[in-house]
């Protein structure tokens, strides 16, 4: 996992095309970026996270800000981000992930 400006990139390898490819996990808005090497990487995610924040003051848009750790349900800020990584892992929303598996408890 990659951090920038409280933002978190998720990376994989794509053994086929020979990259890296990743998407930044802590927005509703699609923010993807890639690179040939672990440097390449770094550095697109973190001009991507800018691009992103010049994108949305530019059209005067807030944009959205990565976890504070604060819910309706209170819990650590390290548990809330493990909790909206497993949920984005099952392909669900954080509520569909937490609703779901309260459900099935």
């Amino acid at each position: 996992m990659l951090t920038y400006k409280g933002y978190t990139g998720h990376v994989e390898y794509d053994d086929e095309a020979g990259i890296f490819h990743g998407e930044v996990l802590d927005t509703r808005d699609v923010i993807t970026f890639q690179g040939m090497t672990v440097d390449e990487i770094e550095d697109a995610f973190r001009a991507s996270v800018d691009d992103y924040l010049e994108f949305c003051q530019e059209r005067g848009e807030e944009p959205d800000k990565p976890f504070s750790g604060k819910l309706v349900l209170r819990m650590s800020p390290e548990l809330h981000h493990k909790v909206f990584i497993k949920a984005t892992k099952s392909g669900k929303s954080l509520n569909r992930w937490i609703s779901d598996t309260l459900e099935s408890a």
